[in-house]
């Protein structure tokens, strides 16, 4: 009896150890979550090779046509674009949306304002459509769509586990994050990225699942390959001989460089939503105007093939994703000894650098501001490599012979471009630290990816995918705000009663309901019942003042109808958002029925002790 009751003791020490692990962790009720991101994490390993793989034999087709073809070289280079662009506007027909931004855009709109639900079809388009862009010479990422795909996988499988907002966020964020790290082969990036960029969440509620998916992810995608290549082609080997000393002399020219970076990330980010307004002027139909990009780029790659002249059917470096160039960028014949004296020569390759990486930045513009399907993550990183290289060898030209080398300033450059773009410095530190798998470089590129971001926020407010969010009205603000108040929706609020009058009331009769019941927001309906506008505290006592014409005013000359409404299950921040754009304590909250109903008044005040309470729980 007495060891039955030991074992007993035992399992119920042991289920309470873990019951308050689980608890710790902020996994008490969630437990089912972690089981599900490995599930994540196996699914996009094995979609991130289908979708990977296929590009990369498309981008890899001029090498097999070899010289029998290099004579239409610039012929192919003016066609192929094109009918890329044709196969993209057929795939938006079949999968339209209303979003008119790019892939992780979306997918931070619905993390934001949508409970992170994604349609299936989604996913679908830009798989096709960035496999017809990026595959037929388009200048844009995999990443982008590969993030896209992901977060649409786990918007979907919550949505089929019934979970609620919060585990539906969780697991967009394992989706998007076992994406890139399959891409990739980097686990840590994927996830900083998604929790610096996407959801802009560090709990560890949140941490540990997509922890898992990616970690998964990266090791089918291992599985498959059968070695630990990531899958755009540079390998650890190819670092290993790039282990020159960082010192601390060099510190002012990484400063230097991640001022640089910003402005040209800058630049970049401002140029894209300005080729989005151009090609907009122009009078075709929606869905053609990718293939005007395609042909301004297409005939970019032909004057490109014909001042070139190969013997084979050579890639412009501003074609495709951009990664074979940045592996030839990166080559350690970028920089060789026997250049060192070379001046002349160095300031003649820093300039042809210079010329590709202005190329880049118009064909990115050229396929994603028509409309073309694919991410930014690509460009950004050859426009750092570009940058960091022309940059190294002007210096080395210049004769500050104690300068960091081309080929290291370009790796720092990758992560500098990147931080400055995205507003994400661990993403970009920890990227190309797992690229190159050595510690030695740590230190400057943290140095030069933190001054690039800051530099970067400073010049220009948004990042390159907040911009998108900025242009269509929304803001998103710190992460631990936001975290706070996407968890509550107006309904969780208590609303205050609306006391209704009608447009056609005299105001007389508003001023006399506000002094005997103390009432001093009205909200106005029309004859029908639907809401017109509001009459607030500041319009009556502004109408007080003149009470001589009291008498002659009807309450629709003095409705205020530029105020906005807000939906009950709207979150708290959108609420909030829409207080900040005016001056006033309360406003209209409707439901979604058709014709809405007026709730009640949401006020400033209970908003903001709500959330002053939630703070301290969490």
């Amino acid at each position: 009896m007495r060891p039955l009751r030991v074992t007993l003791r035992s399992l119920m020490l042991a289920r309470s150890l873990t019951n308050r692990l689980r608890t710790r962790l902020g996994l008490d009720r969630e437990w089912w979550l972690v089981l599900v991101a490995g599930g994540i994490g196996i699914v996009m390993g094995t979609a991130a090779i289908g979708f990977i793989l296929p590009i990369r034999w498309l981008e890899r087709l001029p090498e097999f046509l070899g010289k029998e073809y290099a004579g239409l070289s610039h012929i192919l280079l003016l066609v192929a674009p094109c009918v890329g662009a044709l196969l993209t506007a057929c795939v938006f027909w079949i999968f339209p949306t209303n979003f008119r931004g790019h892939g992780v855009t979306r997918v931070m709109l619905a993390v934001n304002r949508e409970q992170s639900n994604l349609p299936i079809r989604l996913g679908i388009r830009h798989w096709l459509a960035s496999t017809c862009t990026i595959g037929s010479g388009g200048s844009a990422g995999p990443e982008g769509p590969i993030v896209t795909i992901g977060a649409t996988v786990g918007s979907n499988i919550s949505r089929w586990l019934k979970g609620d907002g919060a585990s539906a966020a969780t697991l967009l964020g394992c989706g998007s994050a076992a994406g890139l790290a399959a891409v990739f082969n980097a686990p840590l990036a994927a996830i900083f990225f998604t929790m610096e960029v996407i959801l802009r969440d560090f709990s560890l509620r949140t941490f540990t699942p997509i922890v898992i998916a990616s970690v998964v992810s990266a090791a089918t995608a291992q599985m498959w390959l059968g070695s630990s290549e990531p899958l755009f082609g540079v390998g650890i080997e190819f670092f290993e001989n790039k282990s020159e000393s960082f010192t601390i002399g060099q510190t002012l020219f990484y400063v230097a460089f991640g001022l640089l970076t910003s402005l040209i990330a800058v630049a970049f980010i401002r140029m894209l939503p300005l080729s989005e307004k151009l090609f907009a002027r122009i009078p075709v139909p929606k869905l053609l105007r990718p293939l005007m990009g395609a042909v301004l780029l297409g005939c970019l790659g032909a004057a490109w093939s014909l001042v070139h002249k190969s013997d084979l059917v050579d890639y412009p470096p501003f074609f495709g994703a951009g990664y074979a160039a940045t592996r030839e960028l990166l080559d350690r014949t970028l920089y060789e000894p026997a250049l060192r004296g070379a001046s002349l020569e160095m300031l003649w390759i820093a300039g042809g650098i210079c010329i590709a990486l202005l190329l880049k930045m118009i064909a990115t513009c050229l396929t994603l501001g028509s409309g073309g399907a694919g991410g930014l993550f690509a460009p950004s990183l050859l426009l750092g490599a570009m940058s960091g290289g022309a940059f190294g060898m002007i210096l080395h030209a210049a004769g500050f012979t104690s300068a960091p080398p081309p080929t290291h300033l370009a790796l720092v450059g990758m992560a500098a471009m990147l931080a400055s773009t995205t507003h994400a410095p661990l993403t970009g530190v920890l990227l190309v630290y797992e690229l190159t798998r050595s510690y030695s470089i740590m230190l400057p590129l943290m140095l030069t990816a933190v001054i690039a971001a800051l530099a970067s926020r400073v010049l220009y407010r948004d990042s390159i995918y907040t911009a998108e969010l900025a242009s269509l009205g929304i803001r998103l603000g710190g992460m631990s705000d936001l975290t706070v108040l996407r968890r509550l929706r107006v309904s969780n609020l208590p609303l205050d009663q609306a006391i209704t009058v009608s447009a056609d009331d005299e105001l007389s009769k508003v001023i006399g309901i506000s002094a005997e019941h103390g009432v001093d927001d009205f909200v106005v309906l029309h004859e029908d019942g639907t809401y017109r506008g509001m009459v607030t505290s500041n319009d009556l006592r502004q109408a007080l003042v003149n009470r001589q014409v009291i008498s002659l005013l009807s309450v629709d000359e003095v409705t205020r109808d530029d105020l906005p409404v807000v939906f009950e299950n709207e979150t708290l921040d959108v609420a909030l958002d829409r207080f900040s754009r005016h001056d006033v304590e309360r406003l209209t909250v409707l439901s979604r029925d058709t014709p809405a109903q007026v709730k009640g008044l949401i006020s400033r005040a209970s908003l903001m002790n709500r959330y002053q309470r939630e703070l301290e729980i969490s």
